[in-house]
Parts: C-alpha cells; sequence; structure tokens
C-alpha cells in the first residue's frame, strides 16, 4: 500500500442524514459521501447494480488509515531514537565543555603567574641595570 494510503488525507469527513425511508429515525451519521470518495479513490466505492457509486467501502478506508497510522508511528519512533542520540550527545557536550572550562581556569591562573614573575624579574631588572654613563668627547 505504501504511499498510495496518502490519498485518504483528500476524503472530506462529513455529517449526514439517511432519507427517511433508509432511516425514519433520522440520526446524524458520520462517514464520507461516495461520489466524494469516487473522485478521489474510486476503488473506495460499492457500486449498485447501475454502476452507480452508492456506499463508501469503509473496511478498505480502515487499511489506509491504518497504513498511515504505522506510517506515522514509524516516524514518531525514529524521532524518538534522535532525540536519544542528541540527548546523549548533549550530555558528552555538557561534559567536556565542564572540563575545558576547568581547564582554562587553571591555564588563566598559570598565565597571571607567570604574568606576575615577570613583573618581579622585570622590576629587578630595571634595579639592577647600570646607569647610563655619558661620555663627553672634547676634543
Amino acid at each position: 500500500m505504501e504511499n498510495a494510503s496518502e490519498a485518504i488525507f483528500s476524503l472530506k469527513p462529513v455529517t449526514f442524514h439517511y432519507k427517511h425511508q433508509l432511516d425514519a429515525k433520522g440520526i446524524l451519521q458520520f462517514g464520507l459521501v461516495a461520489e466524494q470518495v469516487e473522485k478521489v479513490i474510486p476503488a473506495l466505492v460499492a457500486r449498485d447494480a447501475k454502476g452507480k457509486a452508492y456506499t463508501v467501502r469503509y473496511e478498505a478506508v480502515n487499511a489506509m488509515l491504518l497504513n498511515e497510522f504505522l506510517k506515522e508511528h514509524r516516524k514518531m519512533q525514529q524521532q524518538e531514537e534522535t532525540i536519544t542520540q542528541v540527548k546523549s550527545t548533549m550530555t558528552k557536550q555538557e561534559a567536556i565543555i565542564a572540563q575545558q572550562q576547568k581547564e582554562i581556569t587553571v591555564v588563566t591562573a598559570s598565565l597571571k603567574e607567570q604574568a606576575s614573575r615577570i613583573e618581579k624579574v622585570s622590576a629587578q631588572f630595571q634595579v639592577s641595570k647600570p646607569a647610563s654613563k655619558l661620555v663627553v668627547n672634547d676634543q
């Protein structure tokens, strides 16, 4: 049946009353109009002796509906699997990010310590540096 059942999406359910001679109580009915179904999916109508559409083959409609339901159910299962995989990936990525943040904190502290040492060495270098001598040549 595969994609053939997708034609049921074109069907328009209706409410109706059977003619008085068929249903004297006039109970409200729910269903499909055979003439409209015939335009969309001719195989879903039963015909009278003259070949005119007179009722819908609801057992066939049910089979088509079941096919569409099963297709949607498979899609939903695939989506659930994808969601599970994405959640797992996110959890792993969150753990990696947390580890990287810790490493960044350690590297930042190390850089600050090195900067402090460089400042100290630079200051010591400035203090121990001999003063420049100006030599004047009077020749």
